[in-house]
């Protein structure tokens, strides 16, 4: 978990690992959560829904994120949202790092 109140350095908080999806929960509460990944070219998360709203923002590198199956190609400093119960997926065309928001209520 992140100290509140500290910097932290988003990039440098998880490392890429070769074949790898790497993740780092920042903040874990019963409204949301906050968690920081690092995807190595080629991995991904296959298509699934879920019951709330996400917020994906790319910090490093180039995500493809494929919302009821339109693919939106994303490089560092963008974002996108992907809404509740709407199938989506991550790929790494190459290396990426993502912060990914997930509120619940």
């Amino acid at each position: 978990m992140v100290s509140i109140g500290t910097a932290f350095d988003l990039t440098g908080s998880v490392a890429y690992q070769s074949d790898a999806v790497v993740s780092k929960t920042l903040i874990k509460k019963d409204t949301g959560t906050v968690t920081v990944f690092a995807f190595d070219k080629g991995q991904g998360l296959s298509e699934h829904t879920a019951p709330f709203d996400a917020m994906v923002m790319v910090v490093d590198g180039v995500a493809s994120v494929i919302i009821d199956g339109v693919d939106h190609t994303l490089q560092a400093g963008e974002m996108v949202i992907m809404p509740a119960n709407h199938p989506h997926a991550l790929k790494a065309p190459e290396r990426f790092k993502m912060l990914l928001v997930m509120i619940k209520s």
